[in-house]
């Protein structure tokens, strides 16, 4: 039975290698996958879901405006044997988007996994998130440690000085030089650890 599921961290904790490395599985059983990423993730090239230790994959660039439901069935229409959709950076959902990929599990009875994060940078939830939380039947953490060695739960926003950053945008594309995963102590502190070269 076809299930929404909801990998969830904070960040750099391998989302995308997860999320590739089950696309792999499913492929290399000979079955159809269809993957989506963020068209305002700039950090690769467009269209491409790729991880910190050099694995990649093809996918679909979504924005606000794309109806996945619609997508998808016309993609199983066309395919024939679609059987899995993963969608990378699942955070920039909105709302009506997370309620499309019920959809796809319902109404098609194509399972769904969703990789994201669960809060942003002042520990405020992304709608994608909230309401991915909600939704789904399977929520997975994959887990990450904080630079104590506890586990961390929270994305800080650090400036050029490894400073922790209050206030700006809820999305702002950024990897380890913008970002870092920290336990719920320290981001509270806003100690972001040993400076990084």
């Amino acid at each position: 039975m076809a299930k929404l599921y909801f990998y969830y961290s904070a960040m750099n904790a391998g989302k995308s290698t997860t999320l590739l490395q089950s696309d792999y599985n499913y492929r290399e059983r000979g079955m159809q996958t269809l993957l989506f990423t963020p068209e305002l993730d700039d950090r690769q090239q467009k269209s491409v879901i790729a991880s910190r230790i050099g694995l990649q994959a093809h996918a679909v660039a979504f924005n606000d405006k794309l109806d996945l439901f619609s997508y998808t069935k016309n993609a199983k229409e066309k395919q024939g044997a679609l059987k899995c959709v993963l969608v990378d950076e699942a955070q920039f959902l909105k709302k009506e988007q997370v309620y499309q990929l019920a959809a796809v599990v319902d109404e098609l009875g194509i399972p769904v996994l969703t990789y994201g994060l669960r809060s942003d940078f002042r520990g405020e939830p992304f709608e994608g998130s909230l309401y991915l939380l909600i939704l789904a039947e399977n929520l997975i953490e994959i887990k990450t440690i904080c630079h104590c060695g506890r586990k961390a739960t929270m994305n800080m926003r650090i400036d050029e000085q490894g400073h922790k950053v209050h206030s700006g945008a809820q999305i702002e594309i950024g990897g380890n030089d913008r970002y870092i995963a920290t336990c719920r102590l320290h981001f509270n502190l806003g100690d972001s650890g040993p400076v990084r070269h």
